[in-house]
């Protein structure tokens, strides 16, 4: 039962709890301008204790703020460090100016679906990036709400993002085999491009798993190549928490990256064509060092430890030949002549000389795209081709990464004309024209 009393000039309620070895315990608050509010608010919080096991003390705390806790309590321990920097660019652009003036408990179904109604009406936004902002909306309050108890229900579980009449282009460029000869031959004279180019072509890796190799991660011999890590930016600190960034500094940093699933991490056969073209750039990697001498840069792997989840990770750090570092070296493949090493950021200008100048739409995932898509072209098993991309399932590779191409819709239709072609179909006959 909840008592109020006056304490000076503002009122307090107060209702006992469970006592503890025989010690009557209560929960008292105070500062109320009058009896009534001290009576309603203790009321609730009454109900809310007996129901739950504890009064809510953060559901004033505003959406904004709770957005960091999320980040720093959930995000940071559970999520690859890609994702982080999307949700926080999406907090940064979305949420917070338009709902983080709002505390958890008037966060209500009608106010996010005004929301994202509102963005849905002012940006032109793919039905794709909506679907990310919501994610983000929903993700955070079923934390609220689930796991750390500040709120009774997650509101957004009722909100769903417009209808799109005018579904989104698929973005997916699927290339044809002159298309990918004009690409490799553009960039025949910039190696560190064309060799990972061509990786990304007869391989189907990813982007950060291309640039993450090292040579200890192909086997000439037995002619494998094995996927054991991948390749992340991140500030000077490792991490993405709010934009620490020293102001008029590069502050790009590479680490290694754990496999983005268990089934990423992988060793697959590469063909004769790409066993010969990684020699002849191991080759003339060779022979830079070389002809560079003191001044070619080295990378190393340097330890370090991630203040956030108190985790080892291993941060890229590079110096001059001339400079010798207790160190392990990391012996990375994609380099440019003098050693410099520019991770995924290595083909950004390239993909703008593919668009503009050859005029051939293109993102480095269309490598893999193609080749995913070529494969089950040319009649390769599903499980074969979605164990070679290291997806988790065989609908994966179906549903994301391989398209219909047109060789496979003209197999179609000649696989049902074989089929039917033993029916009896009698020769249209000539109607003669009238007079």
């Amino acid at each position: 039962m909840v008592s109020v009393r006056k304490r000076g000039k503002v009122y307090e309620y107060r209702f006992e709890t469970s006592s503890i070895n025989g010690t009557r315990k209560w929960i008292t608050r105070s500062g109320f301008p009058t009896r009534q509010a001290a009576l309603e608010q203790g009321a609730l919080d009454y109900n809310e204790f007996y129901r739950i096991g504890r009064v809510r003390k953060n559901k004033e705390m505003s959406y904004s703020d709770f957005l960091d806790y999320w980040i720093d309590t959930y995000c940071n321990f559970n999520l690859k460090y890609s994702t982080i920097v999307t949700y926080l660019n999406i907090i940064k652009i979305y949420l917070k100016p338009r709902l983080g003036m709002y505390s958890l408990s008037q966060i209500n179904a009608q106010l996010l679906q005004e929301f994202i109604n509102k963005i849905y009406v002012e940006r032109n936004l793919s039905k794709w990036y909506l679907k990310g902002i919501m994610k983000v909306v929903k993700g955070s309050l079923k934390y609220a709400c689930y796991d750390v108890n500040f709120i009774n229900e997650n509101p957004a579980e009722r909100v769903h993002i417009p209808r799109y009449e005018v579904v989104s282009g698929d973005p997916v460029h699927i290339f044809t085999q002159e298309e990918i000869e004009k690409i490799l031959d553009r960039f025949k004279d910039v190696h560190c491009i064309y060799y990972a180019f061509l990786t990304a072509y007869y391989t189907g890796l990813r982007t950060s798993e291309v640039f993450g190799l090292t040579w200890d991660n192909i086997d000439f011999e037995k002619k494998t190549l094995t996927v054991n890590k991948n390749i992340i930016k991140k500030n000077r600190f490792g991490k993405p928490k709010r934009y620490e960034i020293t102001k008029g500094h590069s502050v790009e940093v590479w680490f290694y990256g754990s496999c983005k699933t268990p089934q990423s991490r992988r060793t697959i056969t590469i063909g004769d064509t790409l066993v010969k073209a990684l020699k002849e750039f191991k080759k003339e990697q060779e022979e830079n060092k070389a002809f560079y001498g003191n001044s070619y840069l080295k990378h190393y792997e340097m330890p370090v430890l991630n203040e956030y989840t108190n985790r080892q990770e291993i941060k890229i750090v590079d110096a001059t030949a001339e400079l010798k570092l207790d160190l392990k070296e990391a012996p990375l493949i994609f380099v440019r002549s003098n050693g410099d090493y520019r991770g995924t950021e290595t083909t950004r200008h390239a993909f703008k000389v593919i668009n503009y100048e050859l005029g051939i739409p293109c993102r480095f995932h269309d490598f893999r795209d193609t080749h995913a898509t070529r494969l089950i072209e040319q009649g390769a098993d599903i499980k074969a081709v979605s164990k070679r991309l290291g997806h988790s399932t065989i609908m994966t590779t179906y549903n994301i990464y391989v398209r219909v191409t047109n060789k496979m819709e003209y197999d179609t239709v000649d696989k049902f004309e074989d089929y039917t072609n033993t029916l009896d179909i009698p020769n249209p006959v000539d109607i003669p024209e009238q007079d």
